[in-house]
């Protein structure tokens, strides 16, 4: 048998929030992501172009009601989520960030030359928006 070709991208990432609203909010109104999904109390999809954001309450997804086909799972605990931003946005991403209120914890570059700026989202998660070249990848 012929394995399949590796993945080209990733098409959704998961964080887990108990206060769904503060942290569609945060992706929504801080970030600019388009709602794409609620269901309430549960979850909260958003479109990040070519991928998707999914934001669950862990309460509900780390067990099966039977009312979606997917097994069970879920996280405590502190996440991590990096957006791809181009080298002429750092700093337009540093100042929307802190016009928003959002502190940034950690704003420097790599040793390649590529520059990370760190926030924490409302539960808490590290939210970076870095370069593509981190990961020798071009914009």
């Amino acid at each position: 048998m012929i394995a399949p070709h590796p993945p080209k991208a990733v098409l959704e990432t998961a964080l887990y929030v108990s206060d769904l609203d503060g942290a569609a909010a945060f992706y929504r109104d801080v970030v600019g992501l388009d709602e794409h999904l609620r269901v309430p109390g549960r979850h909260v999809f958003l479109r990040c172009e070519t991928s998707m954001i999914l934001l669950f309450n862990p309460n509900e997804t780390q067990v099966s009601d039977g009312k979606f086909p997917v097994p069970p799972h879920g996280a405590i605990g502190e996440g991590h989520i990096c957006f791809c931003a181009e080298r002429g946005e750092m700093d337009r991403w540093r100042d929307h960030l802190t016009s928003n209120g959002i502190e940034i914890e950690a704003d420097f570059e790599w040793p390649g030359g590529a520059r990370s700026i760190y926030v924490r989202d409302p539960a808490l998660n590290s939210v970076e928006f870095a370069e593509a070249k981190l990961w020798g990848f071009d914009t």
